[in-house]
């Protein structure tokens, strides 16, 4: 008995020892596989690779495709008891620095994000075969997309609830974002929506502070919202932070703002992590309410150029996870990021099937497999003079935050709403922001006051 191991097919004497030769094996023996096809089935990878000095980067980026799928370091006798040709991933090109992986479907658990993670990103970044590494696209197979929920609410239910077509839906976050307390805090959002913006929002790190506990804090602003809508007979909301240090509080958070009547709610996915916004976010689907979601955290792995994963990829898994709203950046304000990544990341939120684009980044076609959309989102130093220009990159179906242009204006926050509003009314409907600005003093002063505001760092 001490010299056969079981299986579930049985006995399996010991001696399988005899079929291999114990030592280091080579990864590329087994991983690169450069004659490969991928199949419809299999989830794609395109890694930026850069190897230790003196290893060959076919070896560093077959380690990459073992280490993320089913290789060790070494010859282990296990491997012959399993069928490993089926299961392992397999580099099948290299062009220039970008390598090209193919992982069978069967790696992957369903509806879990978390376990691609796990596999694709889990170790194989601190490995030292590699110097550098960064996952720059991820095609997921419709096979698996379709195990996902997505957006419960999405572009078009969200302008079918509100009612309001045709431009850019218009938010404000509530600044200063920190130190305010409750009732203060409603008598902004009040503000702003009366002065036009649809909805107001929490900042990322708004929770529940001892200046602004959560239940005050939602009550009186879910109470400014109401006000206002009774008062002008539009569709207005408020984005309530829910994000807790557990799942639990989470929901419990999200459960008293619907109680409330709010059909709004704000969600730091990233920081809370997939697994809690999976719980969040269906149970938000079950309460009928959009989730706005904020990418606090996100560039400690996306901003570097060669190493980490590209916000393309995160955009790509919050939308099979279930996200309303999603942060992309805005090119043009004080937060990073190119016109060409950020369209990219557009195109993976508002578009049912992605083709290859290489300007954009995007290096596989990807079908969405009929998940509803979800809502671009632009934030981050952006006043007036930046409308004309965020609509040519976003278009109509995008969400605008304008919290310091807002609230900075010389009249106010509610002035400043007013002017975010009419820009953004007008630039949709083609006129420029001079014409508009003939019929609305509080355009004018904003205009006036942030024209030489470009956010352009110099040294």
């Amino acid at each position: 008995m001490a010299n056969t191991t079981t299986t579930s097919g049985g006995p399996v004497s010991a001696k399988v020892s005899e079929k291999y030769k114990a030592g280091v094996r080579a990864y590329a023996r087994d991983y690169y596989v450069p004659g490969y096809v991928p199949a419809d089935t299999d989830l794609l990878c395109a890694f930026r690779i850069q190897p230790k000095g003196g290893v060959d980067v076919i070896e560093a980026a077959a380690a990459v495709a073992a280490e993320s799928s089913t290789g060790t370091w070494t010859e282990v006798w296990s491997r012959h008891l399993t069928d490993l040709d089926f299961y392992k991933a397999k580099v099948y090109r290299i062009e220039e620095d970008i390598a090209f992986i193919a992982y069978p479907l069967d790696l992957f658990e369903e509806n879990s994000v978390v376990n691609i993670m796990s596999s694709i990103v889990g170790n194989v970044f601190g490995f030292k075969a590699v110097s550098a590494l960064r996952l720059e696209d991820m095609r997921i197979p419709v096979a698996l997309v379709k195990t996902f929920p997505g957006p419960g609410v999405g572009i078009y239910d969200e302008r079918v609830w509100s009612d309001k077509w045709d431009r850019p839906l218009v938010g404000g976050t509530v600044k200063p974002k920190l130190g305010l307390p409750p009732k203060a805090y409603a008598t902004i959002i009040y503000e702003c929506l009366v002065g036009g913006l649809d909805t107001t929002k929490d900042d990322e790190n708004m929770n529940s502070q001892p200046f602004s506990r959560w239940r005050d804090r939602f009550m009186y602003a879910q109470e400014a919202v109401q006000n206002v809508m009774n008062e002008s007979a539009e569709f207005k909301g408020h984005w309530h932070n829910c994000t807790a240090g557990s799942t639990e509080e989470c929901l419990r958070r999200l459960e008293y703002a619907h109680s409330l009547g709010a059909r709004m709610c704000m969600f730091d996915f990233l920081t809370a992590g997939f697994a809690a916004s999976a719980d969040f976010f269906k149970r938000a689907r079950e309460l009928d309410m959009i989730v706005h979601c904020h990418r606090a955290m996100h560039a400690v792995f996306t901003r570097q150029i060669n190493h980490g994963i590209h916000m393309r990829v995160v955009a790509k898994w919050l939308r099979l996870t279930g996200g309303d709203h999603l942060h992309t950046g805005t090119v043009v304000g004080k937060l990073e990021g190119s016109w060409n990544d950020t369209l990219g990341i557009i195109d993976f939120l508002r578009e049912r099937v992605v083709p290859v684009n290489h300007e954009r980044g995007i290096y596989f076609e990807q079908d969405f497999g009929g998940l509803k959309t979800a809502w671009p989102t632009a934030s981050g130093g952006i006043h007036v003079h930046h409308i004309p220009e965020l609509h040519q990159i976003y278009g109509n179906d995008a969400f605008w935050l304008f919290g310091g242009g807002t609230h900075g204006h010389p009249r106010g926050s509610r002035a400043g709403a007013t002017a975010n509003r009419v820009a953004t009314e007008a630039i949709a409907s083609g006129q420029t922001l001079e014409h508009a600005a003939k019929g609305c003093a509080e355009l004018r002063e904003a205009m006036d006051l942030w024209a030489e505001v470009s956010f352009e760092v110099t040294k």
